[in-house]
C-alpha cells in the first residue's frame, strides 16, 4: 500500500513507519520538524530509513495546503495517517490560535486532500483529553464530550467532527483513534514517563503536580501501533475508537516504578494541580476489542521497565 503519514518522523509516527517498512509498504513521511521540541531528535527518529527506496521524506507543514495538494496530486495514496499535531495540554492554553491553525485547520486541509484525489481510507489521531473531567469510568466513545477543558483537547474533538463530516458527506472511510497517554522508547521529552526517567537518572528534582492521586491510562507504544494496523486492516465506514491500557495508574505509583527500575530515589517538589489537567484517564476498550480484535499487550510494569532500558542505550547513563 501507499501511506502518507503525517508527524511521522514524530514519536507514534516514526515507530508506525519502521513496522509499515518492514512489511515493504511505500511510504511518504510528511513533517514540519518543529521546535516544539528538538528537531534534531526527530531526525533522528527516521535516520536509519534514508537508504530504503520506499521511504520519502517531505518537509512540510498540513497548514500549507498548495503543498499538500501537489504531494497528493503527484501520489495516488491509499491510506492517509494523520498523526501531526501541536501537542500538550498546557502550553495550548497560552498558544491557543496556534493550536487551532494547526490541529483544525492542518485537519481540514487533510480532508479536503483525501477527498479531491479519491483516499479510501484515513485514520485520525484523537486523544483521551476530549473526555475532559468525565466522571465516569470507564471511558466509553458513546460518553458525551461537550466539556472540553483545553484548547487542545477542543481541537481534537472539533478534528473528529470534521472526520465524520466528511465520511458523511464523500464516503470515505475514516477512523479517529483517541490515544491514551501514549509511551515508550522516543516519547516526546516533556511527556511526564520520559522527563522523570531523565531527571531521576540525572538526579534532579521532578515536579509532581497535586497530590500524586491523579491517575492516567498509559499505553505502550507498540500496542498504539498494533491498533493503528488494525484500523488500516478492518473494513468500517466512520468509527471512533478508545486504546488505551484501560489500567489507571496513580501519578505517585508510576514515580515508584519508575525508581524501582532505575534503581535510585526520585527527589520530588509538590505543585498545584495546573490549568487544563484531567483528574483521571481510563479507557473503556470492549470496542476495540470487538471490532477490531485488539488489545493491549503490554502492561504497566513490563513497558516502564523497557522505557528505562531505552532511556540507559541513549544516554550513557
Amino acid at each position: 500500500m501507499n501511506f502518507f503519514i503525517t508527524g511521522g518522523a514524530g514519536f507514534i509516527g516514526s515507530h508506525l513507519i519502521k513496522e509499515l517498512l518492514e512489511k515493504n509498504h511505500r511510504i511518504i513521511c510528511f513533517d514540519d520538524f518543529n521546535d516544539y521540541y528538538s528537531p534534531v531528535t526527530k531526525r533522528n527518529n527516521i535516520q536509519g530509513h534514508a537508504n530504503n527506496s520506499n521511504f520519502n521524506l517531505i518537509e512540510g507543514d498540513v497548514r500549507d495546503s498548495a503543498l499538500l495538494e501537489n504531494i497528493f496530486l503527484k501520489n495516488n495514496f491509499d491510506c492517509v495517517v494523520h498523526l501531526a499535531a501541536r501537542a500538550g495540554v498546557r502550553p495550548s492554553i497560552y498558544y491557543p490560535k496556534l493550536y487551532a491553525d494547526v490541529n483544525i485547520l492542518g485537519t481540514l486541509n487533510i480532508l479536503e486532500c483525501a477527498k479531491k484525489y479519491k483516499v479510501k481510507k484515513c485514520i485520525f489521531a484523537s486523544s483521551s483529553s476530549v473526555y475532559g473531567n468525565n466522571k465516569k469510568v470507564p471511558f466509553l466513545e458513546i460518553d458525551p464530550v461537550d466539556f472540553p477543558i483545553s484548547p487542545y483537547a477542543a481541537t481534537k474533538r472539533a478534528g473528529e467532527l470534521l472526520c465524520y463530516n466528511y465520511h458523511h458527506l464523500y464516503g470515505i472511510s475514516i477512523a479517529c483513534l483517541r490515544f491514551f497517554t501514549v509511551y515508550g522508547p522516543r516519547q516526546r521529552p516533556e511527556m511526564a514517563i520520559h522527563s522523570f526517567i531523565r531527571s531521576i537518572a540525572r538526579d534532579d528534582t521532578i515536579i509532581m503536580y497535586g497530590d500524586g492521586l491523579t491517575s492516567r491510562d498509559y499505553t505502550y507504544v507498540d500496542d498504539i501501533v498494533s491498533g493503528i494496523f488494525l484500523s488500516i486492516e478492518k473494513e468500517f465506514e466512520f468509527e471512533i475508537f478508545n486504546m488505551g491500557n484501560s489500567y489507571p495508574v496513580p501519578l505517585i505509583d508510576l514515580i515508584r516504578m519508575i525508581e524501582k527500575y532505575s534503581g535510585k530515589s526520585a527527589k520530588i517538589e509538590k505543585k498545584p494541580l495546573q490549568p487544563g489537567d484531567v483528574e483521571k484517564t481510563y479507557a473503556g476498550i470492549e470496542k476495540a476489542k470487538n471490532l477490531l480484535g485488539w488489545k493491549p499487550e503490554v502492561g504497566i510494569d513490563d513497558g516502564i521497565q523497557r522505557t528505562v532500558e531505552w532511556y540507559r542505550e541513549i544516554s550513557n547513563i
